[in-house]
This record gives structure tokens, sequence and C-alpha cells, in this order.
């Protein structure tokens, strides 16, 4: 479908033909050699390489065109370039290509990203070359397997900031206002770990002290963002985390320099460059922020930091062991943040709240795989940056630090970064050294966790006297029919029991767990507690259920749960119910409003606030569902009313307030923010309240696009020009959402950002009449974009993955759209990339039917 695919098979045997050496790299951004500068710049590339025999293959390239090429000195045809690939002929020995070409800039996240920023006119680029976005800059073999050493220079104004792999070594004036930045050259790295940083930047350096010494270090971010950078708070955990993963990994940071570097418009999180990581600017606060957000953004940090380690340093061989780097920074990073926090608890709590949460959902659609996965092209790479490859690899490798100790893996990781520093492996290598440093076999491990699907659920199973004395006692496993794998767990069972007014945990036990049903002879004897908890401390991979007396203890009394890791399981276990239809929404609602404003983990805090509305609007069924917002709606008032003002729990509720307005008495309370009236003392309306009201208040239909665009008016940012375009596609209105579809299926010009803003915003609550043509409209758009008709063919990855995933349908009426649908899927011949997507959303619609018909 998508002319710049690339198989694994071509890389293998790309890689047994090659050994590559060397890139000299130089990026002209000065416009002079190119027709439209603010379009294209110029890029010259050359490749040393020996090849071990000879034979043919090509060079990665993706670029409007090739002016001129040469392999050792001669000429080659530069039409010969052709979907992304210059092919060359060679023979057995050492070899030079040069390729200088004109690349387009990216306003989709991907190659070399160009912003304008509307505050102050600014230009910034930066790159983002993950999985096989580094031929969109330069001519490269895009493979993490081929490395090599990288001298990159740049020419640009002399004005601007410039930031790459290595540490500048020097600028020299060109005239005319431009200069060469030229970089130091790098240890051997694969060509989606190099990077270039250019524009008017503002910067802060410092010098972090780190167990081997000192570390240049340096934050940037865009100017109109310099005042709201925090960056004492972020050197903070940065050199925290160098200490930790310094001691832990017993190898010292491998890259010189460290630079950090906010950049707007981004697509994910960030990204593990080596020495100079990009961060989505969001992370920079223009806005009072949760506790939550901070823990995120330090947790992202830690994520990219001990990816120096742990997939630059060490890489993958191919894009299968991609959940492995991910998942070991996933896991890494909260280790990292439970040897900095004061309770080590605290961040496993945050840990099974946030990222299990997204595992077990993601586990449980029909597109899940196993965490090894077969990633047998680049299309194949892009669709499984998913909560399998991330949170569920993170939680089967802290199973596997409990399995084999948590000395033992960090002993095992040492070897593995010692004996394979700068070179590529794959699992196999990983488990060996932990094999080697534990003396476990790991095998079977590797087999149950890694190479199959799906999610266990374990449920207690026991039975009482009269005298509420356990006569027996059993855990039964169960697995989805479709994913019928039942495997050995290494569980805690606690029992907690009231102590002054507080559920305390009076009893706990280790147990394995294997087959069908593991009876459990210790607890028989035992008094029942008031709760019952399966998986105990969060020990395993799997949903659990609560007894009847557990659940009913967990509904009127979870806020008395002393643990915050055991309040997490209790979480995960009444949301998982819900989901399962063996919950209504309207009592996990009553449990969220009942428990949430004691709750002392800052994302479960948030978690639980975004599950309950979800609940509240996709689950509870049509004739229910104006009498359950009704109570969501008042029922966040009343919590955010009684806050503490200035807490860091009232400000979590208003922000969840705007999209809990369901009716005019909301609608009248958002609007009277906006004028600085009845707003709760110890807040502030700062701009991501005011916009998050503004949204929702177009949503209600009391902004039309004049007061949206007054609005915008008022913040003139690129945060503002995104939310005004969510709050003008939000309007229920048929011009709004026709216009609002053009901008996010259409029109070429409309950045990633500013597209996904749009795509989240358009389907809403209460707008099925306006919204009903859009069913079919969505339907055609995906056939274009399996065909790649209508220019989906070279639009960006993320541009098509917004469209197909915020933009799927959520009627009104449920049955009637599954029954469409599956017709529709059943007749359409649909390329696996955007099957994939439309057939999760499908299974999110069958779930809220299911729970709707339960209820």
């Amino acid at each position: 479908m998508f002319p710049d695919n690339l198989t694994r098979a071509e890389t293998r045997a790309r890689a047994e033909l090659i050994r590559t050496h060397t890139y000299a790299i130089e990026v002209d951004l000065s416009g002079r050699h190119v027709e439209d500068p603010e379009r294209l710049f110029r890029s010259d590339t050359t490749i040393t390489f020996d090849a071990v025999d000879a034979g043919e293959l090509h060079v990665d390239l993706i670029a409007d065109h090739v002016e001129a090429a040469t392999l050792d000195g001669v000429p080659l045809d530069p039409a010969t370039f052709a979907d992304s690939r210059l092919p060359l002929k060679v023979s057995e020995g050492p070899h030079s290509v040069r390729v200088l070409a004109h690349c387009r800039y990216s306003r989709t996240g991907e190659g070399l990203h160009r912003f304008v920023d509307p505050a102050d006119s600014c230009t910034y680029l930066y790159t983002q070359f993950e999985p096989a976005n580094a031929r969109r800059m330069f001519a490269c073999f895009a493979q993490p397997d081929l490395k090599a050493e990288f001298a990159i220079t740049a020419v640009a104004p002399a004005d601007w900031t410039v930031v790459s792999n290595g540490a500048l070594l020097g600028t020299e004036s060109l005239g005319d206002g431009y200069a060469r930045f030229t970089f130091a050259e790098t240890k051997p790295i694969s060509t989606y770990l190099t990077a270039l940083i250019a524009g008017s930047y503002y910067g802060v350096e410092r010098i972090l002290h780190a167990p081997s010494g000192d570390i240049p270090a340096a934050l940037y971010c865009r100017r109109s963002l310099a005042e709201h950078l925090d960056a004492d708070r972020i050197w903070d955990v940065t050199e925290q985390g160098f200490g930790v993963f310094e001691r832990g990994f017993a190898q010292p940071y491998p890259f010189g320099k460290y630079d950090q570097v906010f950049v707007p418009e981004y697509n994910g999180g960030a990204m593990e460059n080596v020495g100079c990581v990009t961060l989505r600017d969001e992370y920079v606060f223009r806005s009072r922020a949760t506790p939550a957000s901070y823990q995120v953004r330090d947790d992202t940090i830690l994520h990219e930091l001990s990816h120096m380690w742990f997939g630059d340093l060490v890489t993958m061989r191919w894009w299968d062991d991609l959940w492995l780097k991910e998942s070991f920074a996933t896991w890494a990073a909260n280790f990292g943040l439970s040897q900095i926090a004061d309770d080590p608890d605290t961040a496993w709590a945050s840990f099974t709240n946030g990222f299990k949460t997204w595992a077990y959902r993601q586990d449980q659609l029909p597109s899940t795989h196993p965490i090894a996965a077969d990633m047998v092209d680049l299309e194949a790479v892009e669709q499984n940056f998913d909560g399998i490859t991330y949170s569920k690899g993170a939680s089967v490798l802290r199973q596997l630090v409990a399995y084999v100790g948590q000395d033992e893996f960090l002993a095992g990781c040492q070897q593995y970064f010692q004996r394979h520093a700068y070179g590529n492996t794959s699992l196999s290598d990983l488990l060996a050294a932990l094999h080697a440093a534990s003396g476990r076999d790991l095998s079977d491990w590797s087999q149950q966790w890694l190479e199959t699907t799906g999610v266990n659920t374990l449920r207690p199973d026991f039975t009482v006297d009269e005298s509420d004395i356990i006569t027996s006692f059993a855990v039964v496993q169960g697995a989805d029919p479709q994913h019928p794998t039942l495997r050995q767990h290494r569980i805690a069972i606690g029992c907690y029991d009231d102590r002054d007014g507080r559920l305390i945990r009076v009893a706990r036990l280790e147990h394995d767990i294997a087959g069908e049903r593991t009876e459990i002879p210790e607890l028989v004897g035992q008094p029942r507690p008031d709760l019952l908890l399966v998986n105990d401390d969060d020990l395993t991979y799997a949903k659990v259920r609560l007894d009847p007396v557990s659940l009913a203890t967990v509904v009127a009394r979870l806020a008395d749960v002393e643990s915050a890791l055991a309040r997490a399981v209790c979480w995960a276990a009444a949301w998982d119910m819900c989901r399962d239809g063996e919950m209504a929404a309207a009592d996990y609602v009553e449990l969220v409003l009942s428990a949430v404003a004691v709750e002392s983990d800052p994302v479960a805090v948030r978690t639980v606030l975004g599950q309950a509305a979800s609940a509240a609007r996709h689950y509870t069924p049509p004739a229910r569902r104006a009498a359950v917002l009704w109570r969501w709606q008042e029922g966040i008032t009343g919590l955010m009313d009684a806050a503490l003002p200035g807490s860091d729990l009232q400000l979590a509720l208003v922000k969840a307030f705007p999209n809990a307005a369901e009716n005019a008495q909301g609608a009248d309370r958002l609007a009277a923010w906006l004028t600085g009236t009845g707003v709760p003392v110890g807040v502030e309306i700062d701009p991501e309240l005011r916009w998050s009201a503004v949204v929702n208040l177009a949503r209600l239909g009391r902004l039309d696009a004049a007061a949206i665009d007054a609005e915008a008016d008022r913040d003139q940012t690129v945060t503002g020009a995104e939310q005004a375009a969510a709050a003008k596609a939000a309007r229920p209105t048929e011009s709004a959402k026709a216009e609002a579809w053009r901008l996010a299926t259409e029109a070429d010009d409309v950045p990633n950002g500013t597209q996904r803003a749009i795509t989240l915003a358009f389907w809403q609550r209460g707008q099925g009449a306006v919204l009903a043509p859009y069913v079919e409209r969505f339907l055609s758009t995906a056939e274009q974009i399996s065909r790649g008709e209508g220019g989906w063919a070279t639009k960006g990855y993320a541009l098509r993955e917004n469209v197909l995933r915020y933009l799927f349908p959520v009627p009104e009426q449920l049955e009637p759209f599954i029954i469409q649908l599956d017709a529709w899927l059943a007749a359409t011949d649909l390329v696996d990339s955007v099957r994939r997507p439309i057939i999760e959303g499908r299974d999110n619609t069958a779930r809220a039917l299911n729970c709707q018909q339960k209820d």
C-alpha cells in the first residue's frame, strides 16, 4: 500500500551483505540551494561501508528528488531513485556512497519537522526518526543493526541554536547571516537514534553530577515557553536518574553530554535520541499541573534516560524486539521512581493504576499480540507502539525481576551491557545473561509470557462455616476462549480487617498458581476477612475478581484501605468488573465518587476520574444514561466545592468538571468561569482550564465560531490554535462538523497537532442527529486510506492513525452500527494497518453494548 515500506527480510539480506562504518552528513537549512526554502532543504550524505561479497542492495531515502549520487566516486543515475530506494551494485570490499538530495520538511511530526510559532513567528526544527524516518533527512541504511559513527554538520542561520547527538565543536561563518555548525562524531549508533535540532530555541546549561563523574547537560524549549521551563525540577529528577542507572547497571553513561529538548507538535511522549532526547513541549506546563502530570513527566524523563543503556548502547537487531527496549525502559523508569521515592510502594501503585490498566485494556482487544511480536515490516512496527509493547511487557518484566531476584536481575543486566556495548542483540542474549546471573532456566517463562496472548483472570473460590471460618479455599484461573493459555503465577493473598476504622492487612501468604485450580490449604481454618485480595502487592499480571463480601467492602470502604498498592489492585479489579459487565456502570461511578477524594496516589485519581466518566457515557444503558451523567456532574461538583482550597485534589476535580458538565446548570457555571465568576477559591482559570471550559461550552452549543476566535486571539500560541480548532469541531452544528471533517481528512496544510485536536473533539455525546451522516463518511474515508487514494499514500502515519482511531464512529445506537460495520468489514478488502484500528474500535463498541445490555 505505502511505497516507503521496508521488510525484515530485506534488511536481513542487507545486513548479511554489508558492514557500515561512518556517515558524514551535512544538512543545509539555509534554503539557498532549493526552490522552496519553506518546504525543502538540502541533504548531503556520504556513507562508508564494506561488502562481504558482490551483490545488489539499496540506500533508503525519502526525498523530492536526488540531485546527484556517486558510488566510489563514479556517478550514479539519479533517475534510478524511486519509491524511497536508490539501488546499488557492489563488489566485495570497501565502498563509499554519496547522495545529494532535496528533502521535504515535515508537518506530520515525522522526519525533520518544521514549526513556526504563532506566538512570536520564530522557527523551530526537530527530528523524529523512529522507526525508519532518518531516511526523510539523509540517505541511509534504515535498520537498527547497521550501526555506524555519525559526523553531522548543519548550515543554518548564525543566530539559531543547533543541537545534535555529539557536542558542538564549533561554528564557521558563511556570510549572509549563515553559519556551519559542526558536531563531534558519535560512537556507533543506529540511524533512528540520530537527531538534529535547529531554531530559535531557548537553552539553559548545567553540569550534572553522576557516580561516574560530571556530565554536561542542557535543556531547550521554544522562547515563548521559556518563562514556564521549571529547569531545577527537571534537573533534579534527571540527576537522580543518572545515579540510579549508573549504579544499577554498573556502566557509566556512555555518550558524553546529555541534552533534553522540548519540541512542539510532537506525536509521542518523547524519543531517546543518543545524547539529545526530544520530549513533547506540553511537558513545559503553562498552567498549574497536578501531581499526576509531574509524575508522568518524571516517568518520561527516566524512561528516555534508561534508553541510553537499553536501546542506545545495546540495540535490538530488528523491531521484533521493539517490546524489549520499550518494556525495559518502562520498567526501569518505574524502578527509578521507586528508588527515588520515600516509599517504593507508591511508585508501583502508580504503575498499577496507569501502565497496567493500559496493558489489560490492550490485551483484551482482538488485535492483541504476543509481547515478542512478529514484525515482518515497518507497517507492522508502526502498529505495535501499543500497550502490549510498553505496559504488558513492563508488567511481565516486573514479574521476572521478582522471579530471579532484583540483585540477580541487575547483575544480569550488567553482564549484558558489558558484553554487548555498541552492538545489537535479541531477546536470547538478555535471557542468557539473566540465566548466568540467577541460575534460573527462563525458557518456560519466555514461552508462557512472551510468546502467548491474552490476560488470565484469577478469582477466589472458598467456603465458610456458620462462624465465617474458611473451610476450603482455592484460586481459580480462567482465560478468554480466544486466548486459552493458563500460566504459572506467583501471587500474594492478602487478608484485610477493620482496625480502629482502617482496613489493615492482618495476614499475607505467597503461593504459586498453575492450571485451572490451585488449592490454598494455608487459609483453611482462618476467619474470612473483610477484604480478601488475590494478587495482593500486584505481583503478577492478571485480572482479579473480588468475592461478594470483599466487593461490598471495596464499594463501601475503599478509602479506608491503608496501602496505596492494595487500593490500586482494588481499583483495577473494580474497573475490570465494570468493563466486563459484572459491575453496573452506575455503581462504578458511585465507587469513584465515594473514594477518590481520599486517594493519595495522584495517578489513581486521574485514572479513575477518567474511567468513571467513560463508564457513565458509554457503559450506561441509554434509558439510564441521562440520570447517571447528571449524577456524575453533581458528584464532581460536590467534591470540587468541598475540596480544600488550593489543594492538588481540588485541582484534579476542577480539571474534571468541564467535561462532566452535562446540562444548563453545568454550562452556566463554565460560562461564569470565563468571566471570573463562581471560580472555586484557590483556583486560577489559567490557559489550560480556560480552554477546557471553552471546548466544552462549544460542545454544549453555548459558544459560536466568533466567540471561539475571540478566545484564540487571547492565546496566540500553538496550543491556542489547536484548542480553538477542537472547540469548533465540538460544536453541534452541521456546518461545524463539515468543516472539521474537511480539515481532518481532506486538507493538506493542517499540521499533525491541530488535526489530532480536531479528531479528538469531533464525536460528542448528545449530538446524534448532526453526527449521523459521518458513519458512512468514516467508512468511505477508511477505504480511501486503505487504497492510498486522495493523497493518503504519502501522508504521515500519525495523520492516518488520528483519523482511523479518533474519528471512529460513536453513535447513540450501538447495535445497528455494529451490524452495519460487520457487514462492511466482511465486504471490504482493507490492508492490515487500516483494519486493525477499526476492529479495535468495533471491540470497544461491542464491549460498551455488552455492559449496557447487562446493566
